[in-house]
C-alpha cells in the first residue's frame, strides 16, 4: 500500500473515530450558543407575525413527519384563514390544527412555568389526537386515545419493539422525575437544550401511548425551549430519515451524543437559516430607504 494510501485510510479511521464524534459534537454545542444569543441580539422572535409563522413552521413539519401531504403554504392557510387544502384527506387537516392547538398549550404551559407532569403529557397527547384519535379494545381494557389514556398493550415500530406495556407508567413518572430534578437545577444553555432534546428522545423511546408519540416528544420539547425563552427547534420534513436513523442509532448504541447530534445540525440549521433570512430583509429595506432618500 503506498504511503498516500496509507494515510488516507488513516484520515477515514479518523473521522469514524469516537475522538472525532466528540469533536464534532463540540463544535455543534458551540454554533448553537452563537446561533441563539445572534438570533436573541437581532430581535427575530420579536418581529411582527414572527411567533405565528414560526409556530406554524414547527405544525408543518412535525405533521408531515407523521404522513400528512399539505404543503407549508397549506398549512398555513388552513391555520390563519381555517380553509382545508381541496382533494386532501380531510385527517391530514384535523390533524394540523389539533397539532397547532396542542403546540398553542404547551407554550401556554410554559409561560406559567407550570411543571412537567403525568397528567401534562397525557393532556398533550389528548390534544394532539383530539380529532382523529381511536379507541382500542384490549384484553386488558378499552383505551380512548382522544384522552390521552397510556396503552394496554405491546407496539412495534418496523424492527423497533418498545417497552412492555406494563413498564410504561414506571418509565414515564421516571422520565417526569428526571426532567424535574434536571429543571429544578441551576442550568446553563447547553444544558437546557439538552434536556429538551433528552426529554425528546427518552418520551418516544418509551412510546406510552398507541398514537402520536412522534409528535408528542417533539411538543415536549418545545414545551422546555420555550420554558427557558429558547427558539423552538424543529426536526425538518427533509431530515426524515435520518431523524429516524438518529432515534435508532442511539438505541443501539446506548449514546445520547448520537440524537444530540442530530438535534443540535437541525437547530444550527434552522437557526442559520432564520437569521440570514432576517439581515437579507434588514438589507433590502435599508437599500430601499436609501433608494427613497436619493
Amino acid at each position: 500500500m503506498s504511503l498516500f494510501l496509507a494515510l488516507m485510510c488513516f484520515i477515514n479511521l479518523f473521522h469514524k473515530s469516537i475522538y472525532h464524534k466528540f469533536t464534532l459534537y463540540s463544535y455543534l454545542k458551540m454554533s448553537i450558543a452563537k446561533y441563539i444569543e445572534k438570533y436573541k441580539r437581532l430581535g427575530i422572535d420579536q418581529t411582527i407575525n414572527k411567533e405565528l409563522f414560526n409556530h406554524i413552521a414547527v405544525v408543518h413539519h412535525s405533521t408531515v413527519l407523521e404522513g400528512s401531504t399539505l404543503t407549508d403554504v397549506e398549512t398555513a392557510v388552513l391555520i390563519t384563514e381555517d380553509l382545508t387544502p381541496k382533494g386532501k384527506p380531510l385527517s391530514y387537516s384535523l390533524m394540523v390544527k389539533d397539532h397547532y392547538d396542542a403546540l398553542v398549550f404547551a407554550l401556554e404551559e410554559a409561560k406559567r412555568k407550570s411543571p412537567v407532569t403525568v397528567e401534562f403529557v397525557r393532556e398533550l397527547n389528548a390534544r394532539v389526537l383530539k380529532s382523529t384519535a381511536s379507541v382500542y379494545e384490549t384484553v386488558f381494557g378499552q383505551v380512548d386515545a382522544s384522552k390521552g389514556e397510556l396503552r394496554k398493550g405491546n407496539v412495534s415500530a418496523g424492527a423497533t419493539y418498545f417497552p412492555n406495556f406494563s413498564k410504561v407508567p414506571s418509565l414515564l413518572e421516571n422520565l417526569i422525575q428526571d426532567i424535574d430534578t434536571r429543571m429544578s437545577g441551576k442550568l446553563t444553555l447547553e444544558d437546557k437544550v439538552n434536556l429538551s432534546f433528552d426529554a425528546h428522545f427518552s418520551f418516544v423511546s418509551i412510546n406510552p401511548f398507541y398514537d402520536g408519540n412522534g409528535r408528542t416528544s417533539r411538543l415536549l420539547m418545545n414545551y422546555i425551549q420555550a420554558y427557558y425563552n429558547l427558539p423552538l427547534a424543529i426536526v425538518n420534513e427533509k431530515s426524515k430519515a435520518d431523524y429516524i436513523q438518529a432515534l435508532l442509532d442511539t438505541r443501539a448504541n446506548q449514546d445520547i451524543t448520537i440524537f444530540r447530534s442530530f438535534m443540535h445540525m437541525e437547530y444550527a440549521g434552522m437557526l442559520k437559516k432564520e437569521i440570514a433570512e432576517f439581515e437579507k430583509m434588514q438589507d433590502l429595506n435599508r437599500s430601499n430607504e436609501w433608494g427613497m432618500g436619493l
